[in-house]
């Protein structure tokens, strides 16, 4: 969802994971040179069933619980399974091929194992990705009495979600505190990394964050809102209107996916430039936070980056690519 363009206007790599802890070569963040990262469980996460396949207690299947025996018995697969290792190389030698600056993460809320690529940390205009958090905020504040949410707020949050409407976004941004929303994003959801984009206005549609800011702030949704406001914003997010059916989307409708997507066009490096963002999850009780963020180089359109993002999230999965989306009109503003 561009946020900008409205108000202007009105070598192949291999993951492979030793004992708990995946160890990745990926492009460093800004200058695409190669980088290890060793990522392990979360502290304190249950060790759980990392061989259980997507949507299945037991068997083999796609998806990134999916595991069997490595070939070589020296070689450990944990925590993922040698399939999803396989799977996720695929997905970092993809990024690797795109232009620009391209990072995914990926939770597994059930193992507390995460896995990531590229630019992951990279810093990255949110667009209508940050949607998610005001929202999110919104009901939280309202649960607690802090505001009160009218039918009116009530449709815009829906709208913010269903279609990526940015006059809800306004509404919803200017009614219910401005930028003093933010503190709340960064302590609460953990987004450490969002600030607002020097020389522009400090509004929502002028914020950068990183992959990894949004894989937290997805997590906490999944992990720590209340339970009536959880099914809400899962069941909004699952049942997105056909502008925003890419992004996590393309993990494919037997996951179960719900996605957030964002879209803009930007001119702060130098030139016009797209930006195509996801956030979201997959899989049998949203047991993957899924996070992707694209800096696209201009020149390049955005149907390059709606595809980049949905194809390395289907490479993830298992699903078909090229991963069958729909892309945004950037005439639609949307």
């Amino acid at each position: 969802m561009t946020r900008r363009a409205i108000l202007l206007a009105g070598g192949a790599v291999m993951a492979v994971a030793v004992g708990v802890a995946s160890f990745a070569i990926v492009r460093g963040p800004d200058d695409g040179s190669a980088r290890a990262r060793w990522q392990g469980r979360a502290a304190g996460a249950p060790t759980g069933s990392a061989g259980a396949p997507v949507g299945t207690s037991g068997g083999s299947s796609t998806g990134p619980a999916a595991g069997t025996a490595s070939a070589d018995p020296s070689v450990s697969c944990d925590p993922w399974g040698c399939p999803q290792q396989r799977r996720f190389a695929a997905a970092t030698s993809l990024i690797s091929t795109r232009p620009g600056l391209l990072g995914v993460v990926v939770r597994d809320r059930r193992t507390g194992a995460v896995w990531q690529a590229g630019s992951s940390g990279h810093v990255m205009w949110a667009s209508s990705t940050i949607k998610l958090a005001l929202a999110t905020s919104l009901l939280e504040r309202a649960r607690t009495g802090e505001i009160t949410l009218d039918a009116a707020a009530h449709r815009q949050i829906a709208a913010m979600f269903a279609v990526s409407d940015d006059r809800a976004a306004d509404a919803l941004w200017d009614r219910y505190g401005r930028d003093a929303q933010v503190p709340r994003f960064q302590q609460v959801y953990g987004m450490t990394g969002l600030t607002f984009v020097p020389g522009f206005p400090r509004r929502w549609g002028f914020i950068k964050a990183s992959a990894q800011d949004l894989q937290r702030l997805i997590s906490y949704v999944l992990d720590r809102l209340d339970a009536a406001d959880r099914a809400y914003v899962v069941g909004a997010m699952r049942d997105v209107g056909a502008i925003q059916r890419w992004g996590v989307w393309a993990a494919g409708a037997a996951l179960r996916p719900g996605t957030k997507d964002g879209w803009s066009i930007e001119s702060d490096t130098g030139g016009d430039h797209w930006c195509t963002s996801t956030v979201g999850f997959a899989g049998p009780d949203e047991r993957y936070a899924v996070a992707v963020m694209y800096h696209l180089l201009p020149g390049d359109g955005i149907g390059a980056g709606v595809r980049a993002v949905s194809d390395v999230v289907a490479t993830i999965f298992g699903a078909a690519t090229p991963a069958q989306v729909t892309v945004p009109d950037p005439a639609s503003g949307r």
